[in-house]
This record gives structure tokens, sequence and C-alpha cells, in this order.
């Protein structure tokens, strides 16, 4: 069954969770996480090869000028903290833009409704990609472009470790949940290069921090070890973003990123390794993810990997990524433009009949596949979960903030 507007011919599925096909979060608001520090530390780092988990040095970064950057909307002089804009073969047509920040632990704007106070990003921009990504927008804050500069233009914070260390070591940190990839993925191909999460991870740990991880990146597999001795210190949340099986469809619309099989096997690595792993299903993209055949081969994929839990919802289009979007659209799919345009009018969510439609079938295709529940980043003190049979995970206690939606 596909969405046909005033034509559905079928009633929404009945199921246990309530749909919240609401697309996407926002991008948490960082402040002050590119002022300048004091001290310069040695940037850059091992060079990846695309699918490894460890490298070896790769060749030695070519430095540009600081004050432009061919390709970028603006010269660069107002990226405070820029310590230098660098270009490698290993990275083509991108560019690195290495940073000194002076915070890295960015507090939550009080009027988001994410379960969460705080977040840290090492990186702004991401090579993944994606058409829809919904933080598009955040490129314009630093006089870039929400389309190719997003894509290309890459600000990496050197020193984030360090300064997160510092900032963890506080006295008046209380011990809030982290989340990491709420934003830009924290392991993009950059973090191959650059190393930064293993240091991240650390000082969170050796804090006693509580923090979860949302990514596309199978980079992220080199860091199992770390992260199941850090689930001895604290409490852990392990995502995967995965919203389309279809390889060649990924190759379209999120064409920097890991392949949905690689995905799915870093899910079941992740199980295997006795660590939760949730999934982010979003979003799904009306009139080409949205049909039944679709959504069946995606969930019975999660499932077939042993994925703890889904969240899936509908596609919405911010200010930033509409207008990239759309163009892919236009481009590739140009009979589904007028469609678009009846579905989204000049808001950001589709309408709510889609919504309710889209939920529907969620809500179906879940209970088909066993899940009973949304995704599950963080599990509360005291929480034990077990996974049966069907690689499903059951607590036996649960709060409002346990899921990240």
């Amino acid at each position: 069954m596909r969405w046909q507007g005033q034509e559905l011919k079928a009633s929404p599925a009945k199921g246990n969770e309530p749909g919240t096909a609401q697309g996407e979060p926002g991008p948490a608001t960082a402040s002050g996480s590119l002022q300048a520090a004091s001290a310069v530390p040695p940037a850059g780092g091992p060079a990846e090869t695309p699918g490894a988990a460890t490298s070896p040095a790769g060749p030695p970064l070519a430095a540009l000028p600081l004050t432009a950057v061919s390709g970028t909307t603006d010269p660069l002089i107002p990226l405070q903290g820029l310590v230098r804009s660098v270009r490698t073969p290993d990275f083509a047509g991108v560019t690195f833009h290495e940073v000194v920040a002076k915070s890295v632990l960015n507090k939550v704007g009080g009027g988001s409704n994410m379960p969460f106070e705080w977040t840290v990003n090492p990186y702004r921009g991401c090579s993944h990609a994606c058409v829809y990504c919904f933080a598009r927008k955040t490129h314009t804050y630093l006089d870039m472009d929400s389309g190719a500069d997003f894509d290309s233009q890459l600000v990496v914070k050197v020193n984030a470790a360090e300064v997160l260390q510092r900032e963890l070591a506080r006295p008046s940190w209380q011990h809030h949940h982290v989340a990491m990839g709420t934003n830009t993925d924290p392991y993009q191909r950059a973090e191959g290069r650059y190393q930064l999460m293993p240091g991240i991870i650390r000082a969170l740990a050796d804090s006693g921090t509580p923090f979860s991880i949302l990514t596309k990146g199978t980079l992220l597999a080199r860091d199992i070890p770390l992260l199941k001795e850090a689930s001895g210190q604290t409490e852990i949340g392990m995502g995967i973003s995965l919203a389309l099986v279809d390889p060649e469809l990924a190759k379209r619309a999120e064409p920097g990123t890991p392949t949905p099989r690689a995905r799915l096997e870093l899910i079941s690595r992740l199980r295997d390794a006795g660590l939760p792993c949730s999934v982010m299903a979003m979003p799904i993209l009306p009139w080409l993810t949205d049909g039944d055949e679709s959504l069946d081969a995606l969930f019975s994929a999660l499932s077939s990997a042993g994925a703890t839990g889904v969240t899936a919802g509908a596609l919405h289009l911010r200010p930033g990524a509409r207008e990239w979007y759309l163009e892919f659209i236009a481009r590739h799919y140009p009979q589904l433009s007028g469609k678009y345009a009846d579905l989204y009018g000049k808001g950001t969510y589709a309408s709510k009949e889609y919504r309710d439609w889209l939920a529907g079938r969620i809500r179906f295709f879940k209970a088909k596949y066993g899940f009973t529940g949304g995704a599950r980043f963080l599990r509360p003190a005291g929480t034990h979960a077990t996974r049966a049979v069907t690689g499903k995970e059951t607590a036996t206690a649960a709060s409002p903030q346990d899921a990240l939606f």
C-alpha cells in the first residue's frame, strides 16, 4: 500500500505504540563552541582507509590560506579559533577547517523538547551528504551555505577531548546525559583521520557521565572495545540511523554514508558485544520509502540484525534542508515535485493526514516484527535488559527520559 492522499483505500493498522511521525530532531543549540582557546594543540592525525577500523598514516595535509577557501561562500576570517584549512588526497573535494574550541559541552536551548540537556559535536558539517539532513541550516551560522558547503567544508574541533575533560571535571557539572550525533555525525569519515571520539568517550566514562551516540558511521566498530569498557563505568546508549535499505536509493539520497548492509552488520556487531542498539529509522521518504514493500523490508532487516528498538517517522523539511531536498527530487524524481508541493505546502511538516497514515503503517510493521517500543538510547540506573530469541530488548524499568524520541 502506498500513500494516495484522498484515495487512501485502507485504514491505519492498529498497534500498541503511539505513532509520532514527526520527523527528525532539530539541531541542538551550541554556545561558544568555536571560540578561540589560549593554546593550539597539534592538528591532524592518521588518515582513514575507507571501511577499515584502523588505518596507517596518510599523506601530509596541504595547508590552505586562512583568508579564503575556493568553493566556500565567504572568506573564513569570521570562523573563530581557526588554526588552518587543509585538504588531503584521501578526501577528494573536502576541506577541513581545524579550530581550537574553548567549549565543546553544549547546552540545549530551553525551548527544545529533546529528553537531554547537553550535547557534544566534535564536527560541524558532514561528508555523509544526506540530501534530507535537518542540520544543514546550521552551516549558514558559519557564513557557509547549507548545500554543497555543508557536505564538503567541515569544521573539526581538534582539541575536543581535552576541552571536554576539563569541562567535566568542574565541580558544577551535574553528570547529565550527554547526547552525540544529534546534529552532525561524530563517526563520519573525518573521524578516521582525526580520531576524536576515543578521547571523548574516555572523558565521559572516566567522569561517570552517561552518554549516547547516534550515527550512520561504521567507524564506530573501531571503538566497540572502548564502549564495552565505558559501559562498566557509566550508562551508555547506542543508536544507528538507518531508514532505507535499497542500496541504489541510498547512493543517491545519502551518497557519503556506509551502505545499508554495512550498517545492519554494525547493529549485529554491537549486539554481539552485549551493547544495546536502537535504530532511528528517519526519515521515511514520501513515495520513495513509505510503501508497504519498503517498510516491510526495512523492519525485517532491522529485526534480523537484532535492533533493540526502532523509532520511525516522516521526512520533515526545515529551511536549508528543504531547498536542497526538493532540488534533489526535481533532479531525480521530477514526477514527484508536484506531489511534494501539495504534501508539504510551504511548511516543514507533511500534512497531518499523511503523518497519521504513515504512523499507522509503522505501527503495523513494528508489531509484525516484534518491536514494541521506540528507540531507547539510555537505560536508567537499575534497569536490567535481556535479549530474547527475537533479538529484542525488554527493560524491567523505564522512565520518560529513556527514549531519545
